[in-house]
């Protein structure tokens, strides 16, 4: 074994910003602590040396990189389309669409879950639209707020970090392409949006717990502080309160009776775009792909070949398919041009509708794009911290995959990763933090592992994608349960619910959720078994334990 050149302080800057961000609860300032740690490592202790390295060679070095850009950019966009929806009262008008078809309680509970499903595209947008609009319903229906505070954050990152298209993507999409970015091999050739496709079957809390809440108002069984809640509503005793404002003070109503295609045509704008040139640009770079072999073979014959643009050349593997050309297409270009076009979309249909005045709009993108930046920040230093991490830098995953060679197996990677990224999100409230901090670590350590079994590595090895969605799910699952996480405060504010019992009664429906992940998910694919067979036994095991120890409410179920 090579002696490493930073041996255990390859560790620190990692290590101090997990251990910082659990103690002071700032993620910002840990993720840049843990930046300025690294920083006065690699200029060997020397501070005043390390002050301009950060800032020149890796804070300014991460910002200005196209990639980097394309997202920062494609998460604002997103973000003022959310606004401009909101404020011209699109979610208003989807929740009167399918206000009909919640005639009971049971009913009620399934149409929170499927408008949940509709609102895929942000987290803050489904809990600030859904827990305000879906009060009234809530009340008629005697579905407590807490059910409801539930059923909408049960649906917000969940949906939100599945979707291929949203404020999220992006992100996960960067924390992956970080992670693969540092690896010593260069033959490693990884598509990171092909990648994040390919880990959603791994992501087991996130699936479980879609389909958990449908299969709560289904069974009709409540669990723990939730029956009391749903009994109290049930023998029609008031809510614990009634907050029409959000954890900003501001009014969270739309400003305009809007109809539901304001809703509805901008994303749809969004994900046909984005389709269209990620097919285009897939095609485009499949065909290029191609004609290079028979362009090198050309010149070294001394020939001359036309552009494929002017003549296409002939190929035995005929014009690729929209499977291939969507998987080799560029991502980024593809979700920034998309995203563009959906809040142009929002901005000329309200205007066209007449929903409000032109300034208007442009003050409710601008708000809009404003509530991304935190998540921008923490992306940000994400990359920073993960760029000094590589094999370039401090090279803390060979560190790490030498001290844990012989204490971990592989076929335990996935449920130990699952399990650590719980804990972070639970004790910091951020499951994009955690997705920063622990993902580029992860995706070293489990390549490592997988060297060491002597064979060729796979990009899309099973238990490379079972690491990297344990990430992405165990993230979600500690910020679930965690009261200082932002979509679990907003969740409670604007379904008129008091925040304390919100996580209360939530928390019991998490645990099943996380332990059917770990017994019927993480454990059995580090084993070998295939994610597909698992969802029915998930099911099946989840059904039983809320016949078994889940009690009903008294009042009647429609």
């Amino acid at each position: 074994m090579h002696e490493h050149p930073y041996g255990i302080l390859s560790l620190l800057p990692p290590v101090a910003a997990i251990l910082l961000a659990i103690t002071t609860r700032r993620v910002v300032f840990s993720l840049a602590s843990g930046v300025f740690l690294g920083a006065v490592i690699l200029a060997d202790g020397n501070v005043w040396r390390a002050i301009p390295s950060v800032l020149e060679d890796h804070l300014w070095t991460n910002l200005i990189d196209p990639a980097h850009l394309r997202v920062f950019a494609f998460t604002a966009m997103m973000g003022a389309m959310v606004g401009v929806i909101h404020r011209c009262g699109g979610m208003l008008g989807l929740v009167i669409l399918l206000s009909p078809l919640a005639r009971g309680r049971r009913s009620g509970q399934l149409t929170a879950w499927l408008l949940g499903m509709v609102v895929f595209f942000d987290d803050y947008a489904n809990t600030l639209l859904l827990g305000t609009t879906l009060r009234p319903m809530a009340d008629r229906l005697r579905i407590s707020r807490e059910k409801l505070a539930y059923l909408v954050d049960s649906t917000a990152a969940p949906v939100a970090g599945l979707a291929l298209v949203s404020t999220w993507v992006a992100g996960e999409i960067g924390f992956i392409r970080s992670g693969f970015a540092g690896l010593e091999s260069e033959a490693v050739q990884v598509d990171a949006f092909r990648v994040f496709v390919a880990t959603i079957p791994y992501r087991f809390y996130v699936l479980w717990c879609l389909i958990l809440v449908p299969l709560v108002a289904l069974l009709g069984r409540e669990l723990g502080p939730m029956w009391r809640a749903e009994q109290r509503a049930a023998a029609h005793r008031p809510p614990d309160m009634e907050s029409k404002l959000d954890v900003q003070g501001r009014s969270s109503e739309p400003v305009a009776p809007g109809g539901w295609d304001q809703a509805v045509l901008p994303v749809l704008v969004v994900i046909v775009v984005t389709g269209i040139l990620l097919i285009t640009t897939g095609r485009q770079a499949l065909r290029d792909e191609a004609a290079e072999p028979a362009a090198q073979l050309a010149s070294s014959a001394g020939l001359t070949v036309t552009h494929m643009g002017d003549t296409p050349a002939p190929t035995t593997m005929g014009e690729p398919n929209w499977m291939d050309s969507f998987a080799a297409g560029d991502s980024y270009l593809a979700l920034l041009y998309g995203s563009l076009a959906g809040l142009v979309f929002a901005f000329l249909w309200g205007r066209l509708r007449g929903a409000m005045p032109a300034e208007e709009l442009r003050i409710a993108g601008m708000y809009g794009a404003k509530q991304m930046l935190p998540a921008l920040i923490i992306l940000w230093l994400a990359w920073t911290l993960s760029g000094m991490t590589d094999q370039e830098g401090l090279g803390t995953a060979i560190y790490l995959g030498q001290i844990l060679e012989g204490r971990i197996t592989a076929a335990w990677l996935p449920t130990t990763v699952f399990l650590l990224a719980s804990l972070v999100a639970f004790a910091t409230g951020t499951s994009w933090g955690t997705m920063g901090i622990l993902m580029p670590l992860v995706v070293r350590i489990a390549w490592q592992m997988l060297e060491a079994q002597g064979r060729p590595v796979d990009p899309y090895d099973p238990l490379l994608l079972a690491a990297i969605g344990s990430v992405l799910a165990g993230a979600i699952f500690g910020d679930h349960c965690s009261p200082l996480s932002d979509t679990t405060i907003l969740s409670s504010h604007a379904s008129g619910c008091d925040h304390v019992q919100h996580v209360r009664t939530q928390v019991p429906y998490a645990l099943l959720g996380a332990g059917a992940a770990i017994l019927f998910g993480t454990l059995p694919v580090g084993y070998g078994i295939s994610p597909w067979l698992l969802p029915p036994l998930a099911v099946a095991a989840m059904a039983a334990f809320l016949l078994l120890f889940g009690r009903r409410v008294d009042a009647g179920i429609a």
